[in-house]
């Protein structure tokens, strides 16, 4: 897939309007995994605007987010970031046949104190 099918095919899967960011940084500012992210929502939407989507697929910034959408709903814009990190991450999924995890991995993976919303996460994240 060229570069230019790439970049549709994300923003018609992510349903986000990418072109209508404008890189104030707010979604990243609210995004719990800012630290661990290599590249960060704003970066993510930008990227794909400019069609430089390879670094992201390369990337574990993929696999860091949360799909918490608390990007989502500090965007004055409406942009979606956490919907163009899922759909990169769906593509990279797809590419390889498979899912990152698979739904009985989750379960070794569970810790008392982790939220339940983080489970189902998983479970709708790597079973798609």
């Amino acid at each position: 897939m060229n570069k230019q099918d790439l970049k549709e095919e994300i923003v018609r899967m992510s349903g986000s309007a990418v072109e209508k960011c404008m890189r104030c940084g707010k979604c990243s500012a609210s995004c719990p995994s800012y630290e661990d992210m290599e590249y960060h929502p704003h970066e993510f939407v930008y990227l794909v605007e400019k069609g430089d989507i390879e670094k992201l697929m390369a990337s574990e910034s993929i696999y860091k987010c949360l799909t918490c959408f608390a990007c989502v709903e500090r965007c004055p814009r409406g942009v979606e970031p956490a919907k163009v990190v899922e759909a990169v991450r769906l593509i990279v999924i797809r590419e390889q046949g498979m899912n990152r995890l698979k739904p009985d991995d989750i379960p070794g993976l569970w810790d008392k104190d982790l939220p339940q919303q983080a489970i189902v996460t998983a479970m709708r994240k790597y079973t798609k």
